[in-house]
């Protein structure tokens, strides 16, 4: 791997004027700019007059005077030297004058200038091991299986994250649950359950149980509310709506939401088990559709969580105030 060598080494048998060849090290490839008065002369040297290991010049820039050249590390006629602690690579720059005009004389003589990039040897290529520069599997297969969920409360287009966590009674709580993969085919995000309490502990009394049995938004079906979950726009992204509500009998206006998220491969069909329904009259689907009980969206059984499997599933947390006046308590 070439580092940003020193100036490279410049020599000549009749080069008057060193400051007349620039030369610039790259990593594959080498540029060299000649001024045509190299010389320092008054005679211009014109492009057919000079070759790089045989290269005639890329480009000319009359306004600068300047005659350029470049060249892969390996091409025009270059010689690679190997040192102890560096790679060489030797260029020569020839220049052959021309009689003038139509004329058989020249008024300077010609030059040799040697060119030379030099490039530190990282490692010893003809005994110690190389690195793989591929990623193994293994790597790929721990990022592919790190799943990142989120419970954001979203604004009412859910376009952005909501600023305020602020809500009053009549309010509705926009609910977006999500799930983020690195190098994963698509996943289907689901919420599996939902609690509500007062303190950050799930376990903490009061609580209010609103989405149960693998994906069943209750909360409509048990207090005639028009909290739903919201027909999919995409496979990892799941929105629900909930109407604002408070503790009975409680001063406290904080509610802290905590929900375990599931997700499977977006090409599996939704089951018992992942699902996201809501209830109107029947039960319905997030996907779309009316399907009644003891089919995808069967309900009418509850599932109970205990301490062991709330902490064994991935959970995730929103915040919420909810006032019923003016000023929040």
């Amino acid at each position: 791997v070439p580092f940003s060598p020193a100036p490279p080494s410049v020599k000549s048998q009749w080069l008057a004027a060193p400051s007349g060849v620039k030369v610039e090290c790259r990593e594959d490839s080498v540029v060299v700019e000649v001024q045509q008065d190299m010389l320092s002369n008054g005679q211009l040297i014109q492009p057919s007059e000079i070759t790089l290991g045989g290269c005639v010049p890329v480009g000319q820039d009359p306004s600068t005077g300047v005659l350029l050249f470049v060249s892969a590390l390996h091409g025009c006629g270059s010689a690679l030297m190997t040192m102890t602690d560096s790679l060489i690579y030797a260029f020569t720059l020839v220049y052959v004058p021309e009689g003038l005009g139509s004329t058989p004389i020249v008024r300077s003589r010609g030059a040799v200038i040697n060119v030379e990039c030099h490039y530190l040897r990282r490692i010893n290529v003809s005994s110690n091991a190389v690195m793989p520069t591929w990623v193994p599997f293994s790597a790929a297969l721990s990022a592919e299986e790190r799943l990142v969920f989120s419970l954001q409360l979203m604004t009412d287009n859910w376009e952005l994250e909501r600023a305020s966590n602020i809500y009053f009674l009549g309010d509705v709580l926009n609910i977006e649950a999500s799930v983020v993969v690195a190098n994963h085919q698509p996943l289907r995000v689901f919420v599996d359950s939902c609690v509500a309490t007062l303190d950050p502990d799930v376990t903490s009394f009061p609580r209010y149980a609103f989405v149960g049995n693998y994906g069943c938004l209750t909360d409509a079906k048990v207090t005639a509310s028009r909290s739903q979950f919201l027909p999919r726009k995409q496979v990892n992204k799941l929105q629900m709506q909930l109407d604002a509500f408070r503790f009975l009998q409680e001063t406290r206006s904080s509610i802290y939401i905590t929900c375990i998220l599931k997700a499977t491969m977006a090409s599996k069909r939704p089951d018992p088990q992942h699902k996201a329904c809501s209830y109107s009259a029947i039960w319905i689907p997030a996907s779309g559709g009316n399907l009644h009980r003891g089919n995808t969206c069967s309900c009418s059984s509850c599932a109970v969580y205990s301490s062991k499997d709330l902490s064994s599933r991935p959970e995730v947390k929103a915040h919420a105030v909810v006032c019923s006046s003016e000023t929040c308590p």
